[in-house]
């Protein structure tokens, strides 16, 4: 089943963030990982949220995304993130729709 990691992400130094963004994605990717969403414009429409930057990573499943997170390679780049950024970060299990054979 797939599952993901959403961040929250709200860049404080941009500077420092620019290195953690710049050797992120390689490591994503030895994961197994992808980004679905990186920054981008965001809209409110219910409720007082107000993210900054929203970041969205697919694994394939959730042992996956904690391999990712507790790598050595994603460990040494980590502190630059905390360095340039207040994180809510999560992960979680997506859904996988059932196989289905329409009747015939």
């Amino acid at each position: 089943m797939p599952a993901y990691l959403i961040a929250d992400v709200n860049v404080t130094d941009k500077d420092a963030y620019e290195t953690y963004r710049s050797q992120v994605m390689p490591i994503v990717k030895q994961y197994g990982g992808r980004f679905l969403v990186r920054g981008g414009k965001i809209e409110t429409v219910e409720g007082d949220w107000r993210p900054s930057r929203i970041i969205v990573l697919q694994f394939a499943d959730l042992a996956a995304v904690r391999r990712f997170y507790d790598s050595k390679e994603y460990r040494a780049i980590i502190e630059f993130r905390h360095r340039a950024a207040n994180t809510r970060l999560i992960f979680v299990e997506g859904y996988e729709e059932p196989h289905w054979d329409p009747p015939v």
